[in-house]
């Protein structure tokens, strides 16, 4: 069993509120959980306007598919055009 685990730093720049802000994470989280299957959330900078933490977790019996879900996700959000990809961090945990 491999449990990839990926932190990623995201900045918004049309924002002028948190609640814009919430809106568009909420939204992207949403999007996220929907397609991938993934456990997806928020972790820091909740209070911050133009930045946003991003935390995603998923499991999978292959290391090979588990960097490909984790790489598709990564995808999607650089593709959607309301946020940017500042850094990502990520992590696989070998389970016997």
């Amino acid at each position: 069993m491999v449990i990839g685990v990926c932190k990623i730093h995201l900045h918004i720049n049309e924002v002028f509120s948190l609640k814009e802000k919430r809106r568009i994470v909420k939204s992207l989280t949403e999007r996220l959980r929907a397609r991938f299957n993934a456990s997806i959330a928020e972790v820091e900078l909740n209070d911050k306007w133009k930045n946003a933490v991003i935390g995603v977790a998923c499991i999978s019996n292959d290391g090979g598919h588990m960097d490909s879900i984790l790489s598709s996700i990564l995808n999607f959000i650089e593709n959607d055009g309301r946020v940017f990809v500042a850094d990502c961090l990520t992590e696989k945990i070998y389970v016997d």
